[in-house]
């Protein structure tokens, strides 16, 4: 039962870690996240939460500690589409992204069969991506508190032109948004492609203590770029040309 809940997906996963950009990492260490986008019954919801503490948070914490996957969450909407809820994880390849998947996909069903089959009655239906990070505020596989709040943005691009897109984030505005991580500001930041799932081919997030933080450090991240980096952002616009905004409070988190 379990199997036909859990999808592919990803929110604010984005940054895990520190400020350094991944542009000097080897691309093969790059992390791969799994997850899925929840259409929820709105008056059940808060239930769905309570499931996943129950239920899914041993699985995943225990594949957490023993290796198998680098990170796990479950996200709620706070604004933005239809998406009511995000369960994500994440890991250094292919393989173990989908053996993750199984086991704690078995996991929960062997102890808690009930608790998988309540989860999908309240959250029927979903959308699945699997996304691999490009660059970000992270530096190798080390934790970092990334507050309660996300901010994603989902991008429609020109697949002919999508590495362009890649090129200008990592060369252009990496250095802008790395200058708005701190105190008070992001806590992360990163910068996905889409690898299996549903029509959006890049995903932009951002993290931080709270939602104003995140919104006003979006609000300058856009302002310099449009000071210092005009020509360029109008060209990964043209590239990116539509998206779509999402808001979430992070419920779980592990690390």
């Amino acid at each position: 039962m379990l199997k036909n809940v859990v999808g592919v997906a990803v929110f604010a996963v984005a940054a895990l870690t520190p400020v350094v950009s991944l542009a000097q990492e080897d691309e093969a260490s790059l992390p791969y996240v799994y997850g899925i986008y929840y259409q929820c019954d709105m008056t059940r919801q808060e239930l769905a939460d309570e499931i996943v503490e129950a239920a899914f948070a041993g699985p995943y914490n225990a594949a957490v500690e023993a290796g198998q996957i680098q990170s796990w969450g479950w996200l709620a909407h706070h604004t933005g589409n239809e998406w009511r809820r995000l369960l994500y994880h994440s890991a250094s390849d292919l393989d173990a992204l989908f053996a993750a998947l199984e086991s704690t996909s078995e996991a929960v069903d062997e102890a808690n069969p009930e608790m998988g089959r309540a989860l999908g009655d309240i959250c029927g239906s979903h959308v699945d991506y699997v996304w691999r990070y490009v660059v970000g505020s992270r530096a190798g596989d080390l934790p970092v508190d990334r507050g309660d709040a996300a901010f994603s943005v989902y991008y429609n691009c020109k697949m002919s032109q999508q590495r362009r897109a890649d090129e200008i984030v990592k060369d252009v505005f990496a250095s802008v948004f790395n200058k708005h991580v701190g105190a008070g500001k992001l806590s992360s930041w990163g910068w996905m492609e889409h690898m299996i799932g549903g029509e959006y081919r890049r995903i932009w997030t951002m993290s931080g203590d709270d939602h104003s933080n995140v919104l006003a450090a979006r609000d300058g991240i856009y302002t310099e770029l449009m000071e210092s980096h005009e020509d360029t952002l109008q060209e990964f616009h043209e590239i990116c040309y539509s998206h779509q905004d999402m808001m979430w409070d992070i419920v779980i988190e592990k690390p």
